[in-house]
């Protein structure tokens, strides 16, 4: 019989990581059966004992059940997210349901749920320390948000939900990264391509060779390829062809997502229902920092009567300056990042491509480790010896000032056909107690930024310096936790308070004192200049109340679709040109859906959720004050951050974690005062 590494648990190194490079797609499945099968005896043990149910006989043995199982899944998404093709994919549609499966008939279990709740309402007699409180009263919740207390009928009901949705999800991805795949534009004449940066014609020319072609330039719709030309293409009719394509992701031919939105939000919403609650984001917010849907609607509310006539201002003096510069008459959004640069370009004496240079990808990556290094005492030492997915792919041993070791990072930061859009962190192996023994995290840091030519190094821009920063900050959550059960380690905490620890690392982007750590020219070595530093400060706040109205329309979206009933959206395009009218800042000239490629709220966890991404500036925006009153390196208040928030996972409530740092509760303007839309 064929030897299989997950089902034999192999692990490689004194790192004991999985051999990531030995993996093929047979070995899943009956690794997932398998381990399926042992978590499931493993439950039937917790079941039958006959002791009074306690601690360690319920609550920790429900916590350390499934390892196996929890070690498949992981590997099997991780892959799935970062380097699967076709195949790969397909799979998915055969154990996601049976993972849901498992997870419905546990958290459903009324023989576990009695224990549970035995331990639960007996928990001060018990002697817990503040930790096994909080992990029983998530593990009580958990049952009952998951339908514990149903009866059998309804408990059925949610298994074919959850089973449904297991199968729509991955079907969704599927189609936006195979949509954006199926686009590609290959130009011949160079003159068409005007205004476009030598290094994005450099990657044009080597894509299109790549591809087969022996001359010319092609253009995707990754983000390194679309963004230059939207934003600097002088070919109007350039920028507008690539601007459509890039709508049309996810909403045409046999990637066509639009009743997949609409079904996977019917789910939600039957679901909430057969829970007990009105609408999914009830049942979502019910454990989040905003509480319930009125907050999170007030909150986005709030925010936008301020920004939005500013984005409406800003906008029309873009459009006047379109006008006064090249006749533009119908100004469209395919027009908006081309005469926004340029318009920044005159206001601030400085164009963003100026930046490139000194963001050499390793000299970002040697960065982010040298501000952790001042703020946390971290020590970052490459590894050549550690099994990866692709040659992309590079990993850091992570250990404190005394050599202790914290973990591993694995860095991925390059688009590939069998890599889904984005950025993001994500745990391989999470912090705390595994396999009978205190396991420290291996995490991931994935992204799609700007890559090499054949006779260019990766150069990126400042906003994909800020996002290597702002999935850094995850990482360092997950790195940096210091709890007993894995489960509620860090960065599982509730999801309006998870963006805290990534958006506060963009802060230091922009700070001289940072920068000059590591932004060196990559072919003269100078350091960047701080009359650039200035400039970067001096636009920082530029279009400020346009990035807050677009934010806010990927909110109000989501919370149209999620606090509502769905059911009755015939026409998801028609329904979306209604949520988005409030926020509209230019005329829609397609018939397209943004929810058919909004993979963040329909297969990415942000459901009822993406105002966490505003909700977590607030909090950043005032945490970093104290870093700037303080200094942007002080070891004192880096230390509070780190072990008030960082470490602490969800072991207490997120609001006292953010009080114990700062001393109080957030400041509700400290965002809009930092974007200059407040005085």
């Amino acid at each position: 019989m064929q030897s299989n590494p997950l089902i034999e648990r192999i692990r490689v190194t004194k790192y004991n990581v999985f051999p990531l490079d030995s993996y093929k797609l047979e070995h899943f499945e009956p690794a997932a059966k398998l381990s399926i099968e042992e978590a499931e005896i493993e439950l039937q043990i917790i079941k039958d004992n006959k002791e009074t149910p306690n601690f360690e006989n319920t609550i920790f043995a429900l916590e350390t059940t499934g390892e196996l199982m929890s070690d498949v899944a992981s590997v099997f998404f991780n892959l799935l997210s970062t380097h699967s093709d076709n195949e790969f994919k397909a799979l998915a549609q055969v154990l996601s349901p049976m993972f849901a499966k498992f997870g419905s008939q546990l958290s459903t279990d009324a023989i576990l749920f009695a224990k549970v709740k035995a331990v639960y309402d007996n928990m001060d007699k018990l002697g817990l320390n503040s930790e096994q409180k909080r992990l029983t009263e998530l593990k009580y919740k958990g049952f009952v948000r998951n339908g514990a207390m149903l009866d059998d009928a309804q408990k059925k009901q949610l298994m074919e939900i959850d089973m449904e949705q297991s199968k729509i999800s991955p079907m969704y991805s599927q189609n936006v990264l195979n949509s954006t795949n199926a686009y590609s534009l290959l130009k011949t004449n160079k003159d068409e391509l005007k205004g476009i940066p030598v290094n994005a014609l450099k990657a044009a020319a080597y894509l299109a060779k790549q591809k087969g072609h022996d001359e010319g330039w092609m253009f995707n719709l990754q983000g390194p390829s679309l963004m230059p030309v939207l934003t600097y293409a002088d070919n109007r009719e350039l920028r507008k062809t690539i601007s459509l394509a890039a709508a049309d992701i996810g909403n045409v031919g046999e990637f066509d997502n639009k009743e997949h939105c609409k079904r996977i939000t019917e789910l939600r919403f039957k679901r909430a229902n057969i829970l007990g609650f009105g609408t999914h984001a009830d049942y979502v917010l019910a454990e989040r920092m905003a509480e319930n849907k009125e907050t999170v609607i007030n909150f986005l509310e709030d925010i936008y009567q301020v920004a939005y006539p500013v984005a409406k201002a800003e906008v029309a003096e873009v459009a006047a300056f379109a006008k006064e510069l090249d006749g533009i008459e119908d100004f469209m959004a395919w027009d908006f990042s081309y005469y926004s640069e340029k318009l920044k370009q005159k206001k601030f004496k400085f164009n963003s491509e100026e930046l490139r240079p000194y963001f050499k990808v390793e000299n970002v990556i040697d960065g982010v480790f040298k501000v952790a290094n001042k703020l946390y005492g971290l020590q970052f030492k490459a590894l050549n010896d550690i099994p990866v997915y692709h040659e992309d792919v590079k990993v850091f041993e992570v250990s404190e000032a005394n050599n202790d070791y914290v973990g591993l990072l694995y860095v991925d930061l390059h688009p590939r056909e069998t890599k889904r859009s984005g950025a993001w962190m994500n745990p391989m192996v999470g912090q705390g107690f595994q396999s009978g023994k205190m396991v420290r995290p291996q995490i991931f840091v994935v992204a799609n930024f700007t890559p090499s030519t054949g006779d260019t190094p990766s150069l990126l821009t400042f906003r994909e310096v800020e996002t290597m920063f702002h999935e850094f900050g995850h990482a360092l959550h997950g790195l940096l936790s210091d709890v007993t059960y894995a489960s509620i380690a860090s960065p599982s905490v509730y999801w309006d308070f998870v963006e805290l620890p990534s958006q506060i690392m963009e802060n230091w982007v922009s700070e001289k004192e940072a920068l000059e750590l590591f932004a060196f020219h990559y072919e003269t070595g100078e350091v960047i200049p701080a009359e650039l530093i200035e400039k970067i400060k001096a636009a920082s706040t530029y279009l400020s109340g346009y990035n807050n109205v677009r934010q806010l329309s990927f909110g109000f979206l989501d919370m149209a679709w999620h606090s509502n009933d769905p059911t009755a959206i015939e026409d998801v395009v028609a329904f979306e040109d209604e949520v988005f009218d409030k926020t509209k800042l230019f005329p829609k000239v397609t018939k397209t859906s943004r929810s058919a490629s909004f993979g963040h709220i329909f297969a990415g966890g942000y459901s009822s959720g993406y105002y966490s991404y505003k909700w977590a500036e607030v909090l950043d925006a005032d945490a970093f004050s104290l870093f700037k009153e303080k200094g942007i390196f002080d070891k004192e208040t880096a230390e509070s951050f780190r072990r008030n928030v960082l470490a602490k996972g969800n072991t207490v409530h997120p609001m006292e974690l953010f009080k114990a740092f700062r001393g109080r509760t957030p400041d509700a303007d400290a965002l809009l005062r930092r974007d200059g839309l407040l005085k």
